[in-house]
């Protein structure tokens, strides 16, 4: 049989011996270090641009998170009480900015439900003679873990249709929520709405210790949103500096590192330099950066 077929018996031998040969000259990646080494290389030649990269980036740092590493923690959570009255609670909704929010019963450890503000609309413009009660209009709350993994939720916050779960710890308590965009941002970057402020639009943040900051940013607001000490003398803005650093005109793609911040030039024309990828000394705290 073998002699008949001389392929049958060592070909999967042989599919493996070659594969490891075309492996060794093509280098392919054996992990997420690496990869990511091919990802710097193939943004360097311009063959992706820096925020397709994030993205990938931001894809394989989120395999590896877990629920409790991006959640609001309880402290800052935005809650509504289930016995609050519409007076009450209009005011929340147009400081806070958010579309849903948890009900509570006493405390935060006792969540009755989510509200969606959309669900009041009715009872804000009278379109209902009913009265207004949040029992009655409460969706039920999800609850997650806190050591869940944040790609299953993904998954389950697409497939179930909900955007915003309740996180708990070990004992049930209940130690923050996270929505879809929490995870999103982790992959696309900051999603920005309408309660985002101008700053907010000229610093935003990619993922991880990685920010993409518009060159024309007021060196002040710069040095305040990551707590630097440019000098605000030497230059107005943040571009202004990176210039009188690099003391000629950069390309696209040029870097330089700066008090241990490495700028990056991701746009440039003729004239000025237009934007600038900036990545932060690990573990380092910007303490500018908006609450989700």
């Amino acid at each position: 049989m073998s002699e008949d077929n001389p392929h049958s018996s060592n070909g999967s031998s042989t599919k493996g011996f070659w594969s490891k040969v075309v492996h060794a000259f093509t280098g392919e990646p054996q992990n997420k270090e690496e990869l990511v080494e091919v990802l710097n290389d193939a943004e360097d030649r311009d063959l992706i641009n820096p925020e397709t990269k994030q993205m990938i980036e931001g894809v394989l740092e989120v395999t590896d998170m877990r629920v409790r590493d991006i959640m609001i923690p309880r402290s800052q959570m935005v809650t509504i009480d289930i016995n609050a009255t519409l007076d009450d609670i209009l005011p929340v909704i147009l400081e806070s900015g958010h579309s849903r929010f948890p009900v509570v019963n006493e405390d935060v450890d006792h969540i009755e439900g989510i509200l969606l503000a959309k669900d009041l609309l009715a009872y804000g413009f009278n379109q209902t003679q009913q009265p207004c009660e949040i029992s009655d209009v409460i969706r039920p709350a999800i609850i997650v873990p806190e050591s869940k993994k944040v790609e299953p939720l993904l998954k389950e916050f697409r497939e179930q249709r909900y955007h915003m779960a309740v996180v708990v710890d070990e004992y049930g308590g209940v130690s923050g929520l996270v929505t879809i965009e929490d995870i999103l941002e982790l992959i696309v970057g900051e999603i920005e709405d309408e309660t985002d402020d101008e700053l907010e639009q000229d610093i935003k943040h990619l993922a991880a210790n990685v920010y993409q900051v518009n060159a024309l940013t007021e060196l002040e607001d710069f040095n305040a949103y990551f707590a630097t000490s440019f000098n605000e003398e030497s230059a107005d803005t943040i571009g202004g500096i990176v210039l009188h650093q690099f003391n000629h005109l950069p390309k696209k793609g040029e870097c330089l590192e700066l008090d241990g911040f490495e700028f990056k030039v991701t746009g440039s024309d003729s004239r000025r330099i237009q934007t600038l990828q900036v990545t932060t000394p690990k573990d380092y705290t910007v303490v500018g950066k908006a609450n989700d």
